[in-house]
């Protein structure tokens, strides 16, 4: 989601929010027989006459549906506007120059680092995308290491992993994450007979 969604987010929010606490207010001050006293003419009696007569004048139907057509409209934007874009498209290279320029796939180089992760002693899996993530970009590498595992050379071998893609991504917004989670079981080494 981009800043200018959640800025329109915020302000729709603190608009909708302020016309419903002073609608609510007025509404009890209204029932109180007390909202004379900041709107004077307030009448002690709703008519809704006039609000009948307009519901069934002629601009009322296709007043109403352009303002449904509209309606359906901004809400479509919206969601989709909130959809998680978390896929990060090829990235330029600094120093690539302005001509020919040099880009990378970012997912490319992250699984990449997830294999080199994935042959580290005591790491049975490991799989990594990249994403962005409230507009910093993400290397993710999850990986599954045995029960047995040596914490301290796993975590070892993620630093030099996170490291060496830093140094091939060359991005100074770009941070690494590594996930580790512990698998249940052991494998079950096959027995020579």
């Amino acid at each position: 989601m981009s800043r200018g969604v959640l800025a329109v987010d915020r302000v729709v929010a603190f608009l909708l929010g302020l016309a419903l606490l002073l609608g609510g207010l007025a509404a009890i001050a209204w029932w109180a027989q007390k909202l004379y006293l900041v709107w004077p003419a307030v009448p002690p009696v709703l008519r809704l006459l006039a609000l009948r007569a307009a519901v069934e004048a002629g601009w009322w139907a296709p007043t109403s549906g352009v303002v449904g057509v509209i309606a359906i409209v901004l809400g479509l934007w919206w969601l989709i506007a909130h959809l998680p874009r978390r896929g990060v498209g090829t990235l330029a290279l600094p120093g690539a120059g302005g001509r020919g320029g040099l880009r990378l796939d970012p997912d490319a180089a992250v699984a990449a680092a997830a294999d080199v992760l994935a042959q580290a002693p005591g790491v049975r899996s490991a799989s990594g995308s990249m994403r962005d993530d409230r507009g910093e970009l993400v290397a993710l590498i999850d990986a599954t290491i045995e029960p047995t595992a040596d914490l301290g050379a796993v975590a070892a071998a993620a630093e030099r992993v996170s490291a060496e893609l830093g140094h091939v991504l060359s991005l100074p917004a770009a941070r690494c994450r590594v996930e580790l989670s512990v698998a249940r079981r052991g494998r079950q080494l096959a027995r020579a007979g």
